[in-house]
């Protein structure tokens, strides 16, 4: 198996995080695509020391090596300052992010592990970007992307992402959950091995609307999409008032939880497990995960970057790549 990695925001803590797990055993090849440059810079100014070898798209290592990153090359617009963003290299990200997606489409990878990028300074250089999960949908014609974070107790998917909070509302369509939850309920299945997924939905008003007192969209958008996949056989709960789903005793019953907007559902799973969450893109053609966590600029090049998240992200791809 072969998992191949985004470093992401070159003056953030991605670049750290790579040296790291580069000294860690795995159980089959790591190729990061960025700049090898910046790589052995930052290992300098950690003090670390990595054995960087550039690789090719049709020679990629079959096995990784600890002490050794495979560093497919993609190079830098501009140097970097650990913790200082310039949007110059925002295309360096972009080249980084659609290489890497192009090497999982060919099959010479068998997952993509994305590191933390900054929205806005690649949309302050020139580029419309709202995150990892469209762009890889774009990149692989996908439909319908639906993004999941997930710990060792909860996984939690979204019905949309990153919106602005007074455009949630009409971005959820009855049409739109239906093609959304179809997904969530086929990848438990294809990826984790859940024979019948049983998903919690919640609805998008306090208290899931108050039939209707408190708004109308759990009655004429969310429910008509369960009714909808109900008579499919999906088997749904909801829509469920947000501020109980997501207690201990419900979640035991659910394989998964819809959210119907991003700081709905994600604060709670952050709370309970940040830093070794995980972010899973559903519906692509190709394995992608990610981090839990942004650029952190303020830790870049000091030593106290947490790989944790990173880790973990690895660690369920390549058990994923593995089914």
């Amino acid at each position: 198996m072969r998992v191949v990695v985004t470093p992401g925001e070159p003056a953030g803590i991605g670049p750290d995080l790579c040296i790291d797990i580069a000294a860690r055993a795995w159980p089959g090849a790591i190729v990061a695509v960025c700049d090898p440059k910046l790589i052995r810079t930052r290992a300098r100014q950690l003090g670390h020391t990595v054995d960087v070898v550039e690789v090719e798209p049709g020679r990629l290592p079959g096995q990784h090596t600890s002490g050794t990153l495979a560093v497919l090359p993609v190079p830098l617009k501009t140097p970097v300052e650990p913790g200082k963003p310039d949007s110059s290299n925002a295309s360096y990200v972009l080249e980084t992010l659609r290489t890497a997606g192009q090497l999982c489409l060919d099959r010479h990878c068998d997952a993509v592990v994305t590191g933390p990028v900054n929205k806005g300074v690649i949309n302050d250089g020139g580029t419309a970007f709202t995150g990892h999960t469209e762009f890889f949908a774009e990149l692989s014609n996908t439909e319908t992307p639906v993004m999941m974070l997930l710990t060792d107790h909860m996984r939690i998917a979204l019905a949309t992402t990153h919106l602005p909070l007074s455009e949630v509302p009409a971005a959820i369509t009855t049409a739109g959950l239906i093609k959304t939850l179809a997904v969530v309920d086929e990848e438990l299945r294809r990826r984790f091995g859940v024979a019948r997924p049983n998903i919690a939905v919640c609805g998008l008003n306090p208290h899931a609307g108050e039939n209707g007192h408190l708004g109308r969209e759990e009655l004429d958008v969310i429910g008509p999409a369960l009714e909808s996949l109900r008579e499919r056989g999906l088997q749904l709960c909801g829509p469920l008032p947000a501020d109980t789903v997501f207690t201990p005793q419900r979640l035991e019953h659910y394989d998964a939880v819809l959210a119907m907007y991003h700081d709905q559902g994600l604060p709670v799973l952050k709370y309970s497990g940040f830093g070794q969450a995980v972010n899973l893109t559903l519906g692509l053609p190709i394995l992608r995960l990610s981090v839990d966590h942004g650029t952190a600029f303020d830790l870049a090049a000091t030593g106290n970057a947490d790989s944790g998240s990173l880790t973990a992200a690895l660690t369920m791809a390549f058990e994923l790549a593995g089914r």
